[in-house]
């Protein structure tokens, strides 16, 4: 529940506040820029302050950083439902996403590195689960609550729940109660790299969601591109040059590197999909913004279903065989949305979410794995580096997906096709790119989580029996 819980809120609100912003801008008079900052600017602060979570939750304790972070995020839900001003939201928004970026790091590491080895495959597919069930009730719940009490209510909830999540970890003995051990400087990511590491993914981030808007010419963009470009500079300096330690241990774990490759490409295609996929429900087919929402219902259930059978049928089949299957079906599942969206029926692209979530629910695996493979001292920076790629590939993900639906559709258009057909066109050929994306990451589940021995036999992380690092959790698994 300590875990459980802040994750739950943390995913809750990258998808609840949505609904409710017509009437927000309504009652604060925002205008267009103001109430695109109080939807962005929570997952801006998130992924830059991501890898400075993982830092803390190293330096100070996975446990310690946690009741931070759910502390920080509960007080600034309440500043979001007492602001006044759309400047006060936008800034207790921003505070809000730095309460998650030390939430997500420190939650992923105790799950990691606190549990027993064998309950941790269960403990993440219980946590994807929880994040799925965020995902697909965020609308749903934000349609309610904004109707009933106003949009207030979407942020005042989010207090009760932190308040049961801090007397949890505080009252509860059980995982991430561990501090961190005492290292060597070396050991750990400087706090140059972290400070580099956020100029770079904010600058970014700034640069793809102003971009479109204002130009990418204009004064504010330009200078997030000279930041950007200054500060990737200066991070591979720090990198490479300076020969950091702690990265060198983390990318010799071959489950880690390929969990964060295969994470990049789910960013870059799934989260494109969802974006445009809410477009096409209430623009192509018509449906209201919680009946919208409800139609992702099927991902979360799919998950939920499967999560109770993965860890046996990995310790069966293997994690790297499941996992690719995993990511197959999803990538079929794209490809059957994309066919069922020429149905112009609800009905016909349900079978494919399903099999987003299916696929989904195999994948977990490789998250499993990749995020106990490096040294229990790294765990936290390894998470929020885990953590930074798929916020920031999720970003960039919808700028890319987004082109593709963009020039689909503006060829269809010249072509002669409605706004309606060209905008389906468009749909379809990124649901195609994103399928051929996340597809890529099945070899290289292979290759990550590549078996050693006999067929029941799977690669295990640091701390488990019979697992490759069990004599030294630094020691590399070279492919």
């Amino acid at each position: 529940m300590a875990v459980l819980l802040p994750s739950f809120m943390t995913a809750l609100d990258n998808t609840i506040v949505n609904v409710a912003l017509p009437q927000i801008r309504a009652e604060l008079a925002l205008d267009d820029a103001g109430l695109k900052w109080v939807a962005a600017i929570y997952p801006l602060t998130l992924a830059s302050l991501l890898l400075l979570g993982g830092h803390l939750a190293d330096t100070i304790g996975r446990r310690l950083t946690l009741l931070l972070g759910v502390a920080l995020f509960s007080a600034s839900s309440a500043g979001c439902g007492l602001a006044a001003s759309g400047t006060a939201l936008i800034a207790f928004r921003g505070l809000q996403g730095a309460g998650a970026a030390l939430i997500l790091p420190s939650s992923l590491a105790v799950l990691s590195h606190d549990l027993p080895p064998r309950a941790r495959t269960a403990a993440f597919s219980a946590t994807t689960a929880t994040l799925a069930s965020a995902l697909a009730c965020g609308p749903v719940v934000s349609g309610v609550l904004t109707q009933h009490l106003g949009w207030e209510s979407v942020f005042a909830m989010n207090v009760p729940l932190g308040c049961a999540s801090l007397l949890a970890g505080l009252l509860l003995p059980g995982p991430g109660s561990s501090t961190p051990s005492s290292t060597a400087p070396s050991a750990t990511i400087s706090l140059r790299v972290v400070a580099l590491a956020c100029c770079s993914l904010a600058a970014l981030a700034h640069c793809l969601i102003e971009g479109p808007e204002r130009g990418f010419d204009s004064i504010p963009v330009a200078a997030s591109g000279v930041i950007l470009v200054a500060s990737a500079v200066g991070l591979s300096y720090e990198l490479t040059l300076r020969r950091n330690t702690a990265l060198r241990l983390l990318f010799r774990q071959r489950p880690f590197v390929g969990g964060i490759i295969t994470q990049l490409l789910w960013g870059l295609s799934v989260s494109g999909v969802y974006f445009f996929t809410s477009q096409f429900l209430q623009n192509g087919l018509g449906l209201a913004p919680t009946s919208a929402g409800l139609t992702f219902v099927p991902v979360a259930l799919s998950l939920i279903v499967a999560a109770p059978f993965i860890a046996r049928m990995a310790l069966r089949w293997g994690d790297g065989r499941i996992s690719a299957l995993g990511l197959l079906m999803v990538g079929l599942g794209l490809l059957m949305v994309a066919l069922g969206s020429s149905g112009g029926s609800l009905v016909h692209i349900l079978p494919g979410l399903s099999a987003i979530g299916f696929g989904s629910a195999l994948a977990v695996p490789l998250t499993t794995r990749a995020l106990e493979s490096p040294p229990d001292r790294l765990s936290g920076i390894a998470a929020g580096l885990f953590s930074a790629v798929r916020e920031a590939s999720g970003v960039v993900g919808i700028a890319l997906v987004g082109a593709m639906v963009s020039f689909v559709e503006r060829a269809a258009a010249a072509a002669g096709a409605n706004d309606s057909d060209a905008f389906l066109s468009g749909y379809q050929a990124g649901l195609c790119l994103a399928s051929a994306l996340v597809g890529a990451g099945a070899p290289v589940a292979l290759w990550a989580l590549r078996r050693h021995g006999g067929a029941g036999h799977r690669v295990t992380g640091p701390g488990e029996p019979d697992g490759p690092n069990h004599a030294d959790p630094a020691t590399p698994n070279h492919p």
